[in-house]
């Protein structure tokens, strides 16, 4: 089935471009994003039921960009009266005036930028999925969720509880400006498995999750792992500390992904470039990694929770070659970044709502896949670990510090996994350090996006990412 288009957008559509026509009277350049997307989400664990109408994708308003005199102003608002298009004009025009006159009037000194160009661009895109979160019974749901978590703690006294979680947005987006008329109409959903344990004075807890660009059938997918996460549950309850130092070290699809977004995904965030926050700015066409490692991002590298047709500025969604056999190719860009620095965007121009501004977000953040299987790759280590789930990660695009939060490692010694589990690891180093160390690169390839991004401690986006199995050379702790 098709996501259909918002029918509220559609009918709001000719008074929005009332409004733009009007307000290209007074400014250079004038565009309109207009969103409505609805959504559930859904939490069931031993002790309580969540059922919310929403999620942080859902929202219904509007936010206008205008361009005068080197200038960019945006001015956001949900409720909108087609019939008063004019009105509504005169209304924003007084305002984004009295912005202008008080920036003259302080001498504030501003940006200099250049006016977004305005082709003519017409798209109209109703993705595929396999259900609708509004068309979804929620009662259901929620049995079906109580359910698995019954089903989570009747393996084992030792599980305290399993929670089951879920949320699906319908997203529909509609940006105008006069030449342009894009529209785009998905779904995205995600969910999460999350089991928490006791084995003795020790408690640990185990994760695993689904997400695609499709609707809350994905779900069906939770009856499968309840097995691997309580594995991976027993493996955390029965682990030892770790001795810190370095070790060869096989990271799995999910670890990968971590690398991948900590590593190279905010540190090639253009926008980062203009405020010179980024050490990724000197390092263009120089190596960063092995002859192995090449990375895309973009909404259209993969299909996952965070692939859609156009970005928040209208621009189409982008496969960028962000490395290439080890050497930094490119960054990714919003439209006023890309202005600045006198490139073109790359589609990963992203709001946390109409609200909030478009910053450069990553998208859908891939390692390359390689010739290697899993089994060969760990036959090839003397004494390491196969890192597996993790908890958190964190970087310092300035210099190029990562630290990874992984929930486990499996010991290798000769080639051989000897059953001994270490948890939590503490995964720190140099970015080209660590890229530099990769040796073999599974067939493998998986995107995970059950999580939110931020940026610095707000702006939250949908980012997906993942990749193969990489064997590297890591410093754990």
């Amino acid at each position: 089935m098709k996501a259909k288009f918002s029918p509220y957008l559609s009918g709001i559509a000719d008074g929005i471009k009332e409004l733009i026509a009007e307000l290209d009277k007074s400014f250079d350049y004038v565009s309109v994003l207009s969103t409505d997307s609805v959504g559930f989400t859904v939490s069931v664990s031993q002790r309580s039921k969540s059922i919310q109408g929403k999620t942080m994708m859902t929202e219904r308003g509007n936010v206008v960009r205008v361009y005068k005199d080197g200038l960019y102003s945006e001015y956001a608002f949900n409720l909108f009266d087609p019939a008063k298009a004019k009105e509504t004009a005169d209304k924003i025009k007084k305002i984004l005036d009295e912005q202008f006159a008080v920036l003259k009037a302080t001498g504030t000194k501003i940006y200099d930028t250049k006016k977004l160009s305005d082709e003519k661009q017409e798209l109209f895109v109703e993705m595929e999925c396999n259900s609708v979160p509004e068309e979804t019974d929620l009662s259901a749901l929620v049995d079906k969720f109580q359910k698995i978590s019954d089903k989570g703690v009747a393996l084992s006294e030792e599980v305290l509880d399993c929670i089951v979680g879920g949320r699906s947005t319908h997203i529909s987006k509609m940006f105008l400006t006069a030449n342009r008329d894009l529209r785009q109409s998905y779904v995205a959903s995600d969910g999460h498995l999350y089991m928490m344990g006791a084995r003795g004075e020790k408690s640990d807890v185990a994760l695993t999750g689904v997400s695609d660009r499709e609707g809350p059938d994905i779900f069906d997918a939770f009856e499968n792992m309840i097995d691997e996460t309580f594995k991976e549950l027993q493996d955390n309850l029965g682990s030892e500390h770790i001795e810190p130092g370095e070790y060869e070290v096989i990271t799995t699809p999910e670890v990968t992904g971590l690398i991948a977004h900590e590593a190279f995904g905010h540190g090639v965030e253009m926008d980062m470039f203009v405020k010179n926050r980024a050490l990724g700015a000197e390092y263009i066409d120089k190596r960063v990694g092995s002859d192995l490692v090449t990375m895309h991002e973009g909404a259209k590298v993969v299909k996952d929770a965070s692939s859609y047709a156009f970005d928040d500025e209208g621009t189409l969604a982008g496969d960028v070659v962000e490395i290439k056999n080890g050497i930094l190719k490119a960054g990714i860009c919003d439209a006023l970044a890309a202005l600045r620095l006198g490139c073109e965007p790359t589609g990963n121009g992203k709001r946390e709502n109409f609200e909030h501004k478009a910053y450069t977000r990553m998208t859908n953040t891939m390692f390359d896949a390689g010739t290697s299987t899993k089994e060969e790759m760990i036959a090839s280590v003397k004494k390491g670990y196969l890192l597996s789930g993790f908890f958190s990660g964190m970087e310092d695009p300035k210099h190029w510090g990562i630290q990874c939060i992984i929930a486990r490692g499996y010991e290798i010694i000769d080639g051989k996994l000897t059953g001994k589990v270490v948890s939590p690891v503490v995964m720190t180093g140099y970015v080209p350090d660590l890229l530099g160390s990769i040796s073999m690169t599974s067939k493998d390839y998986v995107s995970f996006g059950t999580g939110m991004c931020g940026k610095g401690h707000k702006e939250w986006v949908k980012t997906v990412d993942g990749g193969p199995y990489l064997k590297a050379v890591a410093r754990l702790g």
